[in-house]
């Protein structure tokens, strides 16, 4: 990894690739509430971390200094990644084509735990506000880092096919906060922060003006306040800027929720680029990036190809996979191998997340069906390889636990958080990142047990079964489809 220099053709913090991956005005109404929500979250959140809070806090926005001297002359582009990691994942090969598009530096997130923080529905047009969305991010990201715990998205995917290409510019959260907050990232480590200190309140400044929970236009900030209950993003999509998007909320649910919102589709490069107010804001702060197909149309991002855009088509395709690092294909494979060693079935069963918790039968049946299949064509025991967050404790009585009584057919194989190779491949990717050591010299493993177990299901010879619906089935299918094993 080394010799690549994350900021291609500009100013770099450091030599080595994993060390520099590194939006109407709101009314004074959400001001105040926006403010005091803040109040409120700071004493619950800091509570909880060793903070001590004596003083209400007041941000000044004059006082903070939008970038390092070292920087100037940067633009940049952040936004709110949330929920699940897969979710992240298309999050941020949507972040990648936006500033490719815009041309501003993409800020690189952390992984954020599961569902530390959520959007909402779209379809129900039930969503986080963007300002509220970015600074739950913040603070989640400022906790991550205090707690010992942050990875970046880049030492979980494997960038380098992207920082080649010289269109991609990007820094990781990390090392861009200390520039644009000004602050020294280790003293979040090791200072024991109160509300009246200077470095509390500088890092407060920073995380409310990216938030934009103040004023979200401004030479510095642009927040975005474009959601997925207004705004279908499109490029290059001839008499389409501005007009309205197929899906619009139906007249019953205007009506019980009392909703105004027009949903338009609009031109990303028009709204946001060159020509318009927010070039002149050295960070674009976007909300979600989250997108999916409804109803015939895109919640958020409908942005698939890019005829008369060469660079941008290349990179819409490039962005359609990004593969895990290699310390986690080869653990997958490795247990693939080594362990598994025979031909076998993967079985992705997504149980109790969400809407699929009651899907329970169709899940099973699917899986049942596909076994029926391998037991006329493969002598017994068949291998299946479990990927599912049903506990085993709680196998009884479902078709899981039927598998695993007959073990004359089926023998089945587990990984867990617990495994030794998981452990040891959580530690090759915190010995291998960019955090400084000297500041983390406890740092916690990462949670890798997902990756591992979505590589191992890409190396099924026996055929693969997914959860209907699940971003993590669709990740394996692509991983399949890449032919990942056999590389």
């Amino acid at each position: 990894m080394e010799g690549y220099n994350f900021f291609t053709n500009r100013t770099a913090t450091s030599t080595r690739f994993r060390k520099n991956l590194t939006n109407s005005r709101s009314n004074h109404l959400f001001i105040l509430i926006s403010i005091f929500t803040l109040f409120i979250f700071l004493i619950f959140f800091f509570s909880d971390n060793n903070y001590t809070i004596t003083s209400f806090f007041s941000p000044n926005q004059d006082a903070t200094q939008c970038l390092h001297k070292t920087l100037i002359g940067e633009k940049f582009m952040w936004y709110a990644p949330h929920s699940g990691f897969s979710n992240q994942l298309s999050e941020f090969k949507n972040a990648v084509l936006f500033s490719v598009i815009l041309n501003r530096t993409l800020i690189v997130p952390p992984v954020l735990d599961h569902h530390a923080v959520v959007l909402g529905s779209c379809p129900k047009f039930r969503v986080t506000d963007p300002n509220q969305l970015r600074f739950a991010v913040w603070n989640h990201t400022i906790q991550l880092i205090r707690n010992r715990r942050y990875v970046s998205m880049a030492d979980v995917i494997d960038l380098s096919s992207l920082v080649s290409d010289s269109a991609v510019q990007v820094i990781d959260f990390h090392n861009f906060v200390q520039l644009f907050c000004d602050i020294d990232v280790k003293d979040l480590c090791t200072k024991n922060l109160k509300m009246e200190d200077s470095f509390f309140e500088k890092l407060m400044q920073c995380g409310s003006l990216l938030s934009g929970l103040n004023d979200h236009i401004s030479d510095c900030v642009y927040a975005v306040e474009e959601d997925c209950r207004t705004t279908v993003w499109t490029y290059q999509e001839d008499g389409e800027n501005g007009s309205l998007d197929s899906f619009q909320p139906d007249e019953q649910l205007k009506k019980k929720k009392k909703i105004s919102f027009v949903r338009r589709r609009k031109d990303v490069y028009d709204t946001l680029g060159p020509h318009s107010r927010a070039n002149f804001a050295t960070i674009l702060s976007f909300g979600s990036l989250f997108t999916g197909p409804y109803k015939g149309s895109e919640s958020y991002i409908d942005i698939h190809e890019a005829p008369r855009d060469q660079k941008i088509q290349s990179l819409i395709n490039k962005i359609e996979f990004l593969p895990f690092v290699p310390e986690i294909l080869d653990a997958g494979k490795a247990y693939a191998r080594h362990t598994i060693k025979s031909p076998f079935l993967c079985a992705q069963l997504r149980l109790l997340d969400g809407q699929f918790k009651n899907h329970h039968k169709a899940t099973f049946q699917g899986l049942k069906q596909k076994l029926d299949i391998v037991r006329q064509e493969e002598s017994l025991p068949i291998n299946i390889f479990v990927m599912t967050d049903l506990p085993k404790s709680n196998w009884t009585e479902t078709y899981l636990g039927d598998l695993a009584n007959d073990s004359e057919s089926f023998k089945l194989f587990m990984l867990s958080e617990h495994d030794e190779l998981i452990k040891k491949t959580a530690k090759k990717i915190v010995d291998k990142g960019f955090v400084e050591k000297d500041c983390y010299g406890d740092q916690k493993l990462p949670d890798v047990l997902l990756h591992v177990e979505e590589t191992v299901c890409s190396c099924a010879s026996l055929g693969f079964v997914g959860t209907a619906g699940s971003t993590i089935s669709d990740t394996i299918e692509m991983m399949r489809k890449k032919q990942i094993c056999s590389h």
